[in-house]
């Protein structure tokens, strides 16, 4: 289940915030974010985010947490078109590879990624797909706090 779990985790963060869009970037708003993993098992993750206009450039830098660290030596975003290839790796060092292509729009992201990696010495493969669209210019005012 570990496995399968930071398989995912990596997975679904690395096509989830891609690498700064070199030609544009996406707008800020209120976003319908969409994360399907498959590989050992699939999983589909889907949220609405606020990304204020601070939060673009993060949104779109890559993965990159306290669990793991994403480089891409390819990193093209242009003309509305993504390429991405390169290494995640944990902090205890098991690493996987990505390469991702997709579309970027100011109001539209999609990107597919193929991973593959090893545990135990077996070869693991899956796919990562994020589909995002910006659903509103604005984000909802936040729930007020509940008084005690």
């Amino acid at each position: 289940m570990l496995r399968t779990t930071l398989f995912a985790a990596l997975a679904a963060a690395a096509v989830a915030a891609p690498a700064l869009a070199q030609d544009g970037m996406i707008l800020p708003g209120y976003w319908e974010v969409t994360n399907k993993v498959s590989a050992v098992v699939s999983q589909t993750k889907k949220e609405n985010r606020c990304i204020t206009p601070s939060e673009v450039e993060k949104f779109m830098m890559g993965p990159s947490n306290r669990h793991y660290k994403c480089n891409y030596p390819t990193r093209v975003f242009k003309n509305g078109k993504i390429t991405l290839k390169g290494k995640c790796a944990t902090k205890n060092g098991h690493t996987a590879l990505l390469e991702a292509t997709g579309s970027y729009s100011p109001t539209t992201f999609k990107m597919v990624a193929d991973i593959d990696t090893t545990w135990s010495g077996l070869a693991i493969s899956g796919k990562a797909t994020t589909d995002a669209k910006r659903v509103s210019e604005t984000c909802p005012a936040p729930a007020p706090a509940k008084a005690d």
